[in-house]
């Protein structure tokens, strides 16, 4: 498996607050959350690729010790992530691919549940986090029907984790598709608009990870929510 992190964004809700750096390179257990991630990824034998842009110099400092690769997206402030996930778009020649965004704090826990998945594409989900959320999800019977920020308490039913995984035909497909919108000039969406605009074509899986715990960091009260978590599980 390849792992393809996003670390490009600048993270403005929360930049005010951290010191204008990137939200992966906060301090969890006293070190970047990037390095946690990265040697988790490493630690399950996956190539890791990170996306860097807004201070791309200090996300390299932070990796230049580890075995992976960085492709830097230079026009990071004017495009979105899918902008960013286009720049690596060579990376997919590969059979199976986890697709995340840097800023997510999950543990091996989350990695083993993954692979209990018996799908060849999936976004991860969590059934429990439907009240409060930052992106919510509606799904039947593990099938995608809607997805946005703006979704009402009776149109969603689960929370997005900000990870995603693309196996066998569907490598191809995601990177057909990648470069389609990339070439129609909607470079302003979120590289998980890739799947979210095959929803009417095919059978858009979610997996839930319910009961394991995960946090997106984008704001500070996330933040504290990893610490805490840290705090109470050494070692995580």
């Amino acid at each position: 498996m390849k792992a393809i992190l996003l670390a490009a964004g600048v993270g403005s809700r929360i930049s005010k607050e951290n010191g204008n750096i990137p939200k992966s390179l906060m301090l969890v257990n006293g070190r970047p959350m990037l390095q946690h991630t990265v040697e988790l990824l490493l630690r399950n034998g996956m190539d890791v690729v990170v996306i860097t842009g807004f201070q791309h110099r200090l996300l390299e400092d932070v990796l230049k010790t580890y075995p992976v690769k960085t492709v830097y997206n230079p026009f990071y402030a004017v495009t979105n992530s899918i902008g960013s996930l286009w720049m690596a778009r060579e990376e997919f020649c590969t059979e199976e691919i986890f697709l995340a965004n840097a800023d997510v704090y999950y543990t091996q826990e989350l990695l083993d549940r993954i692979r209990t998945a018996p799908y060849d594409q999936f976004l991860l989900s969590d059934d429990t986090r439907a009240d409060q959320g930052d992106y919510f999800l509606l799904s039947e019977n593990g099938i995608l029907r809607k997805y946005g920020k703006e979704l009402t308490r009776s149109e969603r039913n689960c929370e997005y984790v900000g990870i995603a995984v693309v196996r066998n035909r569907w490598v191809r497909k995601f990177h057909t598709r990648l470069c389609e919108m990339i070439e129609a000039g909607q470079y302003n969406l979120w590289w998980e608009n890739v799947l979210y605009s095959l929803v009417d074509e095919d059978e858009i899986r979610t997996f839930d990870v319910s009961g394991i715990f995960w946090s997106e960091v984008d704001t500070m009260e996330d933040y504290r929510r990893v610490l805490d978590y840290c705090e109470s599980h050494p070692g995580a």
